[in-house]
């Protein structure tokens, strides 16, 4: 048995299958002594793509853990996650048929493209082929100069720096928004909205709506 949820909305139906692609940024170059050489290189970003099943009637092999949704609810969640702008997370879990988890797989993606196909053959039922790619937080690199070294050549060091955010005392809920992109966008952390939601009395964490006011603190 699996589960794969976007942004904490579980798909009702799990895709038979998905492709995780890991970039290669490694590059051969050619040296006139020792001929191609390998230089290992970060993997670059990986892709994830798969067709998702958005069932219109309630099927006994779909599962609502809050109880069925119709295909709006879906359709409209892909278009909040293309349209936000914001990164959010990608779990695919594997369980035993007595739901106890085999291994699961976490990761912060972006959604770069979605494809809505239907088909006759598959009555009012929606196809929906996703492409996802993961998100790397990006950083400003400070160069600090140092001392010359022994033949008088200036030395330089590099510097990660991320900028800080003063968090707010609270957030207007906008049209599409998440908790988790919220607690991400404010407080740097979009994994805090469980612990922002029992702060707000949220019992369930992806039913806010625009003009809710999230406190923080």
């Amino acid at each position: 048995m699996y589960v794969m949820t976007l942004n904490e909305v579980q798909l009702p139906v799990t895709p038979s299958k998905f492709t995780l692609k890991i970039a290669n940024e490694n590059k051969t170059v050619s040296m006139l002594e020792t001929g191609e050489i390998n230089l290992l290189r970060t993997p670059g970003l990986s892709e994830i793509t798969f067709d998702a099943l958005i069932p219109h009637t309630e099927y006994p092999f779909a599962v609502y853990p809050d109880g069925f949704k119709d295909q709006t609810y879906y359709t409209e969640h892909f278009k909040a996650l293309k349209q936000n702008k914001m990164p959010f997370p990608f779990t695919y879990v594997r369980q035993t048929p007595q739901g106890k988890p085999l291994f699961d797989n976490i990761m912060q993606v972006s959604l770069e493209e979605y494809t809505w196909k239907e088909d006759a053959k598959n009555g009012f039922d929606i196809i929906i082929s996703v492409k996802l790619k993961e998100y790397r937080q990006d950083a400003t690199i400070l160069v600090k100069n140092g001392p010359e070294d022994e033949d008088g050549t200036p030395t330089a060091t590099l510097e990660e720096q991320r900028p800080a955010k003063e968090p707010a005392a609270s957030y207007t809920v906008q049209a599409g928004d998440t908790l988790w992109s919220i607690c991400k966008k404010e407080l740097g952390d979009g994994a805090k909205y469980k612990e922002i939601a029992s702060l707000n009395g949220i019992k369930n964490a992806n039913l806010i709506y625009p003009g809710q006011v999230i406190r923080f603190a």
